[in-house]
């Protein structure tokens, strides 16, 4: 197999983006790259346009799919020398190799109380598959979790889908995934903050935190996730508080939008934000970082920069190269 002529079989579903379809930018960047032949599929969904090959009888293979069961992929969809999937349905193949991108470690975790995805997933490496993990902290917990070979996980983040720059954002944007607690401790701090400088808080949420927040009777605007575009384009500063569990677009994507982002100091954080955003490891440090990077030109001036660079290592054009170098190295390793 010459490196032109790869062909890959990739599953537009399973992004948990906000900001847009991951799996989609990195499909659309691979094609730019030119070397190599993508056949577009979706395992949860129907085809949603003529470039997509539909599945025969998706839908009553999903279920299966979900326990690394039922048909092989590569039975489906012909002429594939490796398949890469990101999402919860995880089909077997038979003779060519399998590549799952595991972005979202809450299914992993002790207090999801399920075994479902953990059972799927040692049974799909079983069967030859490669786990991917989005970050050097996420591949040691995967490892941790599933109990598989270091060799069958390795790292590759996802592709940040691309954003606009943010031009006179005026709001405090709050991300807030799974840590509603935490934010509803902070908040009072934040809404006097906006009070001082005549702004709003904005908080991205679940519909579940949402209702919380509403509940809680304090000044904050409440947004679904699926508005975090609108939101991104009107934020000053955005502050990014996650539970660690899922890789950190929402952040990323401020980092390239040029807004100056506050986040916890995590390990995911240190490793992907650090150096590029304000991380604190504790929040009484809240209100003089935000007024610093509120009004401080001289530091929004730096803080912006050094996003934007940091950006350009999670953009789909970077994740499509490194995914293309994994391909390679997967379907040699399998044929030899």
């Amino acid at each position: 197999m010459s490196r032109t002529s790869l062909r890959v079989g990739l599953d537009l579903d399973g992004s948990l983006e906000s900001l847009g379809n991951s799996m989609t930018d990195l499909a659309d960047a691979l094609e730019a790259i030119g070397e190599c032949e993508l056949v577009r599929f979706r395992t949860q969904n129907a085809a949603q346009s003529p470039r997509e090959f539909e599945l025969r009888q998706r839908r009553l293979w999903l279920p299966l799919w979900r326990r690394s069961l039922g048909p092989s992929l590569d039975s489906l969809v012909g002429g594939v020398d490796v398949v890469h999937v990101a999402g919860v349905a995880t089909p077997p193949t038979r003779s060519v190799p399998l590549v799952i991108s595991v972005d979202d470690l809450r299914p992993l975790r002790e207090e999801t109380h399920t075994h479902q995805r953990i059972a799927q997933l040692r049974r799909a490496v079983a069967h030859g598959a490669l786990i991917v993990a989005s970050s050097r902290s996420a591949s040691h917990e995967v490892l941790s979790v599933l109990d598989v070979p270091r060799s069958r996980v390795v790292v590759v983040p996802p592709a940040v889908p691309h954003v606009e720059p943010t031009v006179a954002g005026t709001d405090l944007v709050v991300n807030v995934t799974g840590l509603a607690e935490l934010f509803l401790s902070v908040a009072p701090a934040l809404v006097d903050f906006a009070h001082r400088h005549a702004t709003r808080v904005v908080a991205l949420t679940s519909d579940d935190v949402g209702a919380k927040v509403r509940s809680s009777g304090l000044a904050v605007l409440v947004r679904n996730r699926r508005d975090a575009r609108e939101a991104l384009a009107n934020a000053r500063v955005v502050m990014h508080l996650s539970d660690g569990a899922r890789f950190p677009s929402f952040a990323i994507a401020a980092l390239s939008a040029g807004v100056p982002t506050i986040a916890r100091s995590t390990s995911i954080n240190r490793e992907l934000l650090g150096g590029a955003a304000s991380l604190m490891s504790s929040y009484d440090d809240v209100p003089e970082t935000l007024e610093d990077l509120w009004g401080n030109e001289s530091l929004r001036s730096i803080m912006i920069s050094a996003g934007y660079s940091r950006a350009v290592d999670f953009a789909p054009a970077t994740a499509a190269r490194a995914y293309l170098a994994l391909y390679t190295d997967v379907v040699r390793g399998w044929s030899s």
